[in-house]
């Protein structure tokens, strides 16, 4: 028996919109070309990163620059515990108001997310160094090494990021965000080839370290006020600071549940160098630190593509879009999976060449840790969307709750993996956590934007 091919025509794009219109969603081509900026630039700058990265670790060897990367990590930690991602609350509470909202009203938004950060990189600069002068040796600094540590923490004095990040992603400036920091890495390879030649020693290459941060945090700062001027929003240091919590009631508990969702991820990603440093030594602490630094560039994918996609699907659930909101967050994950295929393959393939021709031979152990630290990459990759969702959603204390559990996992697999099989152990305990955040975070916003209530209520 035929039909006819008027009747059977309809019908088949109905069943084909039905099954596959979660990838063709209004938009898809200017998200795509705003990630192809961010990837770009942030492969560039991930690269660049590893230029001067493999010239500390050649010159130094592995024991010194295990030094090194426990000074590094030991800052990030305190930096990250304290200070607020003020670009998430921001990006919601903007995203609410821009439709109505005043520009001296924005303008006080954008003043108290200002605020948090300059309190934070303060009080996280002085932590830094009080706690090294009192903590240090529990996580292997000795007394000669306060110093690399109070170097640095001017570096953390300097990171400001919130508002500048929120302001370039709002106003859609994705290739100005992903290249700003592009000079201040390039200075960093011209001091540490500096370093290397002149043997300058684990001093040179932190100070060096420190100027090329701050340099980067400055351009980063400037550019992302000037997109401010672009949107018609006066300078947030201008604003007044009185009734700034009242005006916006919400703005800090949901920074203060963003932050701690960042601690957690801070034992994760920097608290475990010093873990493998404290239980293996510092040469232990170098390899795996290596491992993870070449594995970052792949980081780099998730975190810019969320980027990309938070602004947008928080707009979609301020509107009630629900279903462009899941199709944008589907659409990603499907191609973050292939990317992070793309890059297990890369690392699998490439990476003894890598490893030797960068740092060189005396981290070959760094190979095993690397393709191990894909694996998690791409589990983390996949989460990225559901993360961005979630907090869409209003739902970061949520998102806190499954950090909680995956990061109590991540302690008790370390503590058990590390001490009997190394700087593997860190690396199996990255790709349980990957599993555990996955398959939570997919169960919770998949099922809470597929309720009936939602199209409704949203909004």
């Amino acid at each position: 028996m035929t039909y006819p091919i008027n009747q059977g025509a309809p019908r088949a794009l109905r069943i084909l919109r039905d099954r596959f219109g979660a990838f063709l969603v209004k938009g898809t081509r200017t998200r795509l070309v705003a990630v192809g900026h961010l990837l770009s630039g942030n492969f560039l700058n991930a690269l660049i990163m590893l230029v001067s990265v493999a010239m500390a670790a050649r010159s130094l060897g592995p024991a010194t620059y295990g030094v090194m990367v426990l000074v590094l990590s030991y800052n990030r930690v305190v930096e990250r515990i304290l200070r607020f991602e003020s670009w998430q609350p921001l990006i919601r509470f903007a995203v609410q108001e821009e439709n109505r909202a005043s520009p001296r009203r924005m303008q006080r938004l954008y003043c108290y997310g200002l605020m948090l950060d300059m309190g934070a990189a303060a009080l996280a600069a002085v932590s830094a160094i009080a706690l090294a002068l009192l903590l240090g040796p529990l996580f292997g600094l000795q007394p000669l090494h306060i110093q690399l540590v109070a170097i640095y923490s001017i570096a953390t004095l300097f990171n400001i990021a919130g508002v500048p990040v929120a302001a370039l992603r709002l106003s859609g400036q994705f290739k100005m965000l992903a290249y700003a920091q592009v000079a201040g890495n390039v200075l960093r390879i011209l001091f540490a080839l500096y370093c290397m030649l002149t043997g300058a020693g684990v001093l040179g290459f932190m100070v060096a370290w420190t100027v090329a941060q701050v340099f980067g945090s400055l351009i980063v700062f400037w550019t992302g006020f000037r997109a401010l001027r672009g949107m018609g929003i006066a300078n947030p240091l201008h604003a007044k600071l009185k009734g700034l919590i009242k005006d916006f009631p919400g703005f800090f508990g949901f920074a203060c549940s963003t932050n701690l969702s960042l601690t957690l991820r801070v034992i994760t990603t920097e608290a475990d160098s010093l873990f493998v440093g404290a239980l293996a030594g510092t040469s232990a602490a170098a390899v795996y630190y290596l491992a993870k630094r070449i594995a970052k560039v792949a980081m780099q994918v998730g975190a810019q593509v969320q980027a990309v996609i938070y602004p947008d699907v928080s707009r979609m659930w301020a509107k009630g879009n629900v279903r462009a909101f899941r199709a944008t967050t589907l659409q990603v994950q499907a191609a973050l999976a292939l990317v992070g295929i793309l890059m297990l393959a890369g690392g699998w393939l490439i990476g003894p060449l890598l490893i030797r021709v960068g740092p060189g031979a005396a981290y070959s152990d760094a190979y095993v840790l690397l393709v191990t630290q894909l694996i998690a990459v791409m589990l983390l990759l996949h989460a990225a969307p559901s993360r961005s969702a979630m907090l869409a959603m209003n739902q970061s204390w949520h998102v806190l709750a499954i950090s909680s559990l995956g990061t109590a996992i991540f302690v008790v697999v370390a503590s058990y993996a590390v001490p009997r099989y190394g700087a593997l152990g860190g690396n199996i305990a990255h790709v349980i956590l990957g599993v555990v955040e996955v398959v939570l975070m997919d169960i919770f916003w998949l099922r809470r934007s597929r309720r009936p209530q939602v199209a409704a209520n949203v909004g």
